[in-house]
């Protein structure tokens, strides 16, 4: 089953967002945390070509060819300096897509995502797909809780239009 909770909560998910949310849908049974161990690369390889057809250019492997890499700066003669690598990305609506598994909870994974993506140039909006359940804990509902605090909180200002955490 796939949850999800669009962020800030004022505000109505966009078409795109809700064709995001229907992407991660469409393979459901094929990725759910309940039935299956999935690394993120694989449920990224699984659901990459209906956000593909959605104008997302999508992480295909590990090599740097094929990376998905999204400017943060810029140095001389305007040449890029600093970029962070993105699972998905559609560079027109500035939108990055970040897959995770494991590593999404226990490591701070999910930080580390919300940090890059308020960095990256021209990204408005991110999606960060994790894990309903990881080795009995509820990935999806601390993520969930930790944004919730982080808006209701109002002591944080984040450049991002919308965050959008899908659980798988």
């Amino acid at each position: 089953m796939i949850n999800w909770l669009y962020f800030p909560k004022s505000s109505k998910p966009d078409k795109l967002i809700v064709s995001v949310v229907s992407a991660f849908e469409s393979v459901a049974t094929e990725i759910d945390s309940t039935n299956n161990e999935l690394k993120s690369n694989e449920v990224l390889e699984i659901v990459a070509p209906r956000l593909v057809s959605l104008g997302f250019k999508v992480e295909t492997g590990k090599k740097s060819s094929e990376k998905i890499q999204v400017p943060v700066l810029f140095g001389y003669n305007g040449r890029l300096e600093k970029s962070f690598d993105a699972d998905a990305y559609h560079q027109p609506e500035g939108f990055v897509i970040e897959v995770e598994a494991g590593r999404a909870v226990v490591n701070n994974q999910f930080l580390k995502d919300l940090f890059q993506a308020c960095m990256m140039h021209d990204v408005l909006y991110l999606a960060i797909a994790v894990r309903n359940q990881y080795r009995g804990m509820k990935d999806f509902e601390r993520v969930v809780r930790f944004f919730n605090t982080l808006y209701a909180s109002n002591r944080l200002s984040l450049p991002l239009k919308g965050i959008l955490i899908i659980g798988y």
